[in-house]
């Protein structure tokens, strides 16, 4: 017997394969040498003799190759494989190259979106398209068509013939939506060539060029409102039935209830109806003063007010008005002199709310100083908050007197979640009121079920050393309520029962909660909404020159990726892009928030919010 490798021949088919047979190694490595070459699996391998003096029949696992005197087998020797190989299968998950796919394909691969090119200061619309660019119920209502002729566009086209509606809202509108469908489509930047042409057509102020023939940097607020304004008169986005088609197709839920008094896509989408109340203030001073003198005097305060309003009371003005943005007012700039320092967005917004007017008091017969308190009455999907960082300064020392236009640096802090409760109008809080009363009470059961069962565990390893305690603790309960009685008693129990009537007579009644379920907060909005925003796109502006600088968006990824904390809080760290023109970078929302201001970098001017679920 040879402990050398002996060569064999194998057999396979119509295939002959020459092998090294090691006889110590044993059956299985020859099997596995086997399954190497022909695919066969170990378990349905056959090996029979050809040659004699090897072994009779079929060969099996527990065989011994050293039994064999393979010196007096004759050569070459050989063996015979039955067995069919394995069928070879391709990968589960199919791999694709890019370069193999569509061109709109291969953009929804891409790490990045695509940018738009810089045709001379247009990064003002290369911002804010960048912005809009996922908000889906607007591109929905800009695509959506009767038929593939463009019918939808078509009838802007009648609106115009018939109405005041300019002839440029077609080519405006077909064009942005084309501009969106080319950065869907593509990996490399794009250039919005036709629709910066269609812009300055409807906006000629911004073909406006400098002394050098080059076009003048123009403001990307002007911009946004110029767009939702044509947007709002393409026919495509007129009539109910054309708003619910791009809700429906967008996959967003709206009753034809919520679009009460809405007549297109843009005030349904951004529109905020504003409830304006103005109360007469040297009228309000009057009241108060007659009610201290009758306070004094022991007069009955209910038959002196009656007095008064029948005299010299005069009814507070309410007006309702739809505005497409929220303004956050900064001080420092225009109103300098003014005490209240605005640092942060629920500052500037509560201020830009609030104000004083001058108007003409029928009581009086003379003009008068109103304040006006602004609130909302209808709240919108996509919320958008313009930052006043400019403000024409007067110049009477200059020689032309003409004035110029400056920015505030200061900066003014957000975060990525905007609550809008506190200025909504009385109706509309009662609405958001249950949902946030639902939603805490939730987390209250939460956190108590959590705690309870940390205290069962505890109690179950304590033993009978809290039942003990428990009676103890009973026994000061008890001891406790009888000091509290003892000492409530006398005049306390007055006070008491006043208290207890003023808070029933606070209660909301069920005529109170009915009411609230018959306003609607606003079309479009999720279910059991709290009043809450989430950031999704800014625009930033960077220089300190009010008519030049330079604009850049900044917008949230579609797909997240793994969920982090900023640090020392409990927002998230989502994944953003960042749009310099053509230039697209990634980023997060720690760096989104530091667009604060004050210095020379990249600050916010414009916020756009989405309702939160």
């Amino acid at each position: 017997m040879s402990e050398e490798s002996i060569p064999i021949i194998v057999k396979w088919g119509k295939e002959t394969m020459s092998l090294s047979l090691t006889p110590s190694l044993g059956v299985k490595a020859l099997k596995s040498n086997l399954y190497e070459k022909t695919q066969v699996p170990m378990e349905r391998m056959k090996l029979m003799p050809k040659s004699k003096g090897l072994w009779r029949g079929l060969l099996k696992d527990d065989f011994d190759f050293t039994t064999v005197t393979f010196d007096k087998v004759k050569a070459p020797i050989t063996i015979l494989l039955m067995g069919s190989a394995e069928k070879l299968t391709g990968p589960k998950v199919k791999t694709i190259f890019v370069e193999d796919l569509k061109p709109e394909e291969a953009a929804q691969h891409a790490p990045e979106p695509s940018g738009l090119n810089n045709l001379g200061n247009t990064c003002y619309l290369n911002s804010v398209m960048q912005c809009l660019r996922n908000v889906k119920v607007f591109r929905q209502g800009l695509q959506q068509s009767d038929s593939n002729n463009n019918s939808g566009y078509a009838n802007a086209n009648a609106v115009a013939s018939n109405t005041n509606v300019p002839p440029s809202v077609a080519p405006f509108l077909r064009t942005m939506n084309s501009t969106f469908h080319s950065l869907d489509r593509s990996l490399d930047p794009v250039s919005p060539t036709p629709f910066v042409m269609s812009t300055k057509m409807a906006f000629p102020q911004f073909a406006e060029t400098g002394a050098n023939g080059a076009p003048q940097q123009q403001d990307a607020e002007e911009f946004l409102s110029g767009l939702l304004t044509l947007a709002g008169q393409g026919g495509q986005m007129q009539g109910k039935e054309n708003i619910m088609k791009a809700y429906k197709n967008a996959g967003v839920d709206v009753d034809e209830k919520e679009l009460v008094g809405v007549g297109n896509l843009v005030d349904a989408l951004f529109g905020i109806q504003m409830e304006e109340t103005y109360t007469c203030d040297e009228l309000e001073v009057m009241k108060n003063s007659e009610n201290d003198k009758n306070d004094s005097a022991g007069v009955d305060v209910d038959v002196a007010m009656a007095d008064a309003t029948s005299s010299s009371a005069e009814a507070a003005v309410v007006r309702h008005d739809l505005h497409r943005k929220l303004v956050c007012n900064i001080q420092g700039g225009s109103d300098s002199a003014s005490q209240t320092n605005v640092t942060h967005v629920m500052e500037g917004i509560a201020l830009a709310l609030n104000g004083k007017v001058e108007k003409h008091s029928e009581v009086l017969g003379r003009d008068a100083i109103w304040t006006r308190t602004q609130r909302m009455s209808r709240l919108p999907q996509i919320l958008a908050l313009q930052f006043g960082r400019f403000y024409w300064k007067e110049t009477p020392d200059s020689q032309d007197h003409t004035g110029v236009k400056c920015k505030v640096m200061k900066p003014v802090a957000f975060n990525g979640e905007l609550d809008i409760y506190e200025f909504c109008s009385a109706k509309v809080q009662k609405v958001l009121k249950k949902s946030r009363d639902k939603a805490l009470k939730e987390e209250e059961d939460r956190v108590t079920a959590k705690l309870m069962g940390a205290a069962k565990s505890g109690a179950d390893a304590d033993g009978g050393n809290d039942e003990k305690m428990g009676d103890n603790d009973e026994s000061e309960k008890k001891d406790a309520c009888m000091a509290m009685d003892e000492e409530g008693a006398g005049d306390d129990d007055d006070d008491l029962k006043a208290a207890l009537a003023m808070s029933m007579a606070a209660a909301p009644t069920e005529d109170d909660t009915s009411d609230s379920e018959d306003v609607m907060v606003g079309p479009g909005l999720p279910k059991e909404f709290q009043g809450k925003y989430e950031l999704f796109a800014v625009v930033t502006h960077k220089g300190r020159d009010a008519d030049g600088g330079h604009y850049m968006g900044w917008v949230k990824a579609e797909e997240q990726g793994g969920g982090s904390k900023i640090a020392d809080t409990e927002e998230d760290n989502a994944d953003w892009f960042v749009f310099d023109d053509d230039e697209v970078s990634p980023c997060k929302t720690e760096d989104v928030l530091k667009l604060k201001g004050g210095g020379d970098w990249h600050m916010s001017y414009l916020n756009f919010y989405r309702a939160k679920k």
